[in-house]
């Protein structure tokens, strides 16, 4: 979590979305959620498939300095 949300209370918190929910409306607040996790979750498979070709790549660098 960045720095600056670590003082922020859960009261807090509740104000600020009820305050973006009254200037944007509840339709935009919705979809900026669901844009904001369908992007999140396509970073996860971005990191995910990163990961695996590093660990695939790193046995077969094994391999070749033993022969």
């Amino acid at each position: 979590m960045p720095g600056f949300l670590k003082n922020i209370s859960t009261t807090e918190i509740i104000i600020l979305v009820s305050i973006l929910i009254l200037l944007f409306g509840a339709k935009a607040f919705i979809s900026f959620g669901r844009t904001a996790g369908q992007s999140l979750k396509e970073i996860k498979k971005i990191k995910k498939n990163f990961t695996e070709a590093i660990e695939d790549d790193q046995p077969s660098k094994k391999n070749e300095e033993v022969t």
